[in-house]
C-alpha cells in the first residue's frame, strides 16, 4: 500500500524553504558527481540534503556523503526511509547522516504481513529505529527552529486501523520519549489499484485521525507534529514519469 515505483528510490531531493527540487547528476553510485555538487557553494542557502530510501544504494552515499563532509558540507543529511533496514547497514552511514526520517508503519505483525508482505516488519523498524536513535542522539534545533540533527518518525493512520496507530504511539511514547519527534500522517490516498480492496479503498476519516491525535495527547505527548485536514489527495501523489529528475 506504501506503492513506490523502484526506479524512484535513488532519487537525492534538496529540501527548500518552500519546494521540493531533485539534484542532477545523482542517478549512479559511482560518488564522484555527488561529492562535488554536495559540496557546491551553489547549495548555501538549503536547508537540508534529502535521501529518498537509499536501501540498496547506501554504499555510494556513505562514500558521497564522506567525501561532501570532508569539503566543508555544513547543511544536514537527511536519509528518508521506510524503516525496513538492516542495522548493519545503518552502522556504515554512522557520523553521516544528520537526520533520520524513517517510517514507523505497524505495530501489528499481521497487519504489516496483509499490507506489505512482511510480517517482520514490526521488529525489523524497531531494530532500525534503535540504530538511528542511537546514531543521532537527543535532538538539535537551530536559532530558527530547524533541526539540525535527531530522528522524525513518521506513521502514516490508516483507515479502520486506529488500533494499531495508538499501539505505534504507545510503543515509540513508552521506548524513546523526548528522544524523538514524531509525525502522525493523514494523507493515505486510496490507488485504483486498490479500488476492491475494503480495507484500503478509503481515505481516513476525520474522526479516525482525530481519535489518533486525541491519544498523542492523552499519552502526553509533546513532541508530534500533526497535520490539517485536506492533506489527502491525488496531488499529493508523484506522477513516477521521471518529471523533475
Amino acid at each position: 500500500m506504501y506503492y513506490r515505483e523502484r526506479r524512484f528510490w535513488n532519487s537525492l531531493f534538496f529540501r527548500l524553504y518552500a519546494s521540493v527540487r531533485v539534484l542532477p547528476k545523482l542517478r549512479n553510485c559511482s560518488g564522484d558527481s555527488r561529492e562535488k555538487d554536495l559540496s557546491g557553494k551553489a547549495y548555501r542557502d538549503i536547508l537540508g540534503i534529502k535521501r529518498a530510501r537509499g536501501g540498496k544504494y547506501q554504499p555510494g552515499d556513505g562514500r558521497a556523503f564522506s567525501a561532501a563532509k570532508a569539503r566543508g558540507l555544513e547543511i544536514p543529511i537527511v536519509y528518508n526511509t521506510s524503516g525496513y533496514e538492516k542495522a548493519d547497514v545503518l552502522q556504515q552511514l554512522n557520523g553521516l547522516v544528520d537526520i533520520w526520517l524513517p517510517d514507523y508503519k505497524y505495530r501489528d505483525s499481521v497487519l504489516a504481513k496483509r499490507l506489505s508482505h512482511c510480517a517482520d516488519y514490526p521488529k525489523r523498524a524497531e531494530i532500525a529505529l534503535t540504530e538511528m536513535v542511537r546514531q543521532a542522539g537527543k535532538p538539535v534545533f537551530d536559532s530558527r527552529g530547524m533541526m539540525k540533527k535527531g530522528v522524525i518518525v513518521r506513521h502514516l493512520v490508516l483507515p479502520g486501523c486506529v488500533g494499531d496507530s495508538k499501539d505505534v504511539l504507545d510503543y515509540l511514547h513508552d521506548t524513546w520519549g523526548e528522544q524523538i519527534w514524531i509525525s502522525i500522517l493523514s494523507q493515505y490516498t486510496p490507488l485504483p489499484h486498490v479500488r476492491d480492496d475494503p480495507h484500503l479503498n478509503r481515505r481516513v476519516t476525520d474522526a479516525e485521525y482525530g481519535e489518533v491525535v486525541d491519544y498523542a495527547c492523552f499519552l502526553g505527548m509533546k513532541q508530534v507534529y500533526i497535520q490539517e485536514g485536506g492533506c489527502a489527495g491525488e496531488s499529493f501523489i508523484p506522477a513516477f514519469d521521471y518529471t523533475g529528475v
